[in-house]
């Protein structure tokens, strides 16, 4: 594994997915372009990262790729390079990396549809000082099932109107989980396990790189972090962006 350098300026950004959860406002603008307040999604993003040291971003693009392109451009307006990264047909959240151009040095990916305060440099330090071939931003959500749930006594029954013995209730029981926030970043050495124009999503890439005796990383976040990609996280930004807008810091 490549020494990981914490000054690493490269990025590349997943923007290619139809968002078909937003529907319908994805059937006429791709998920990246969504407005939150004045500016697009991808837009945020882009300054943000930025303000980081970012400044050399590779967009992923694919669904209304074109729309993208015509609003971001060369991303001169925003004081980077941009350049792009067509998918000619679906290649999941990590199989468009094969294709992607120079990336040589550790580097940032994430999904084209999150808000957040993350502080994207502090990541790429924490990964350098970790050793890690891979590191996965994450954040604890609480799931709760909205149903009163039995616990039962291993009794045998099998549905066909027997009875079995409950021994405990709990009503809208609710669990913690560490989940991936769509932010991270990756040693080039991973490119290996990804092939060529095949179909990959990121779940399968961590568990190729456990398989390879990698070393994976969670880096936990508490502060704001918002998937668009879901209505209600969606709603919530634009509600409120006046008070988003000085915390992004964009």
């Amino acid at each position: 594994m490549s020494a990981p350098r914490a000054d690493s300026g490269r990025a590349v950004i997943l923007a290619g997915g139809k968002g078909t959860r937003l529907g319908p406002f994805t059937t006429i603008l791709p998920k990246p372009l969504l407005p939150v307040g004045d500016r697009a999604i991808v837009e945020i993003i882009i300054e943000q990262l930025r303000e980081r040291g970012f400044t050399r971003l590779t967009l992923a693009v694919g669904y209304l790729s074109h729309l993208i392109a015509a609003v971001i451009g060369d991303g001169s307006a925003y004081g980077v390079e941009v350049d792009y990264h067509l998918e000619h047909s679906p290649l999941g959240t990590a199989g468009a990396l094969a294709g992607v151009a120079d990336l040589d040095e550790p580097f940032l990916m994430m999904n084209g549809d999150v808000i957040t305060t993350l502080d994207y440099g502090e990541l790429m330090r924490a990964h350098a000082r970790s050793g890690n071939a891979l590191t996965v931003a994450t954040q604890v959500r609480t799931a709760t099932i909205d149903f009163g749930v039995l616990q039962l006594a291993d009794s045998g029954g099998n549905g066909d109107g027997t009875t079995e013995t409950v021994v405990g209730y709990i009503e809208k029981p609710h669990r913690d989980y560490v989940v991936s926030m769509g932010v991270y970043v990756l040693d080039p050495s991973l490119l290996r396990l990804i092939d060529d124009g095949a179909y990959l999503d990121f779940p399968d890439l961590v568990l190729r790189a456990l398989a390879a005796g990698e070393r994976v990383g969670s880096y936990r976040y508490d502060g704001l972090w918002l998937d668009i990609g879901r209505h209600e996280d969606y709603e919530r930004a634009i509600a409120e962006f006046s008070q988003m807008d000085g915390l992004l810091g964009a």
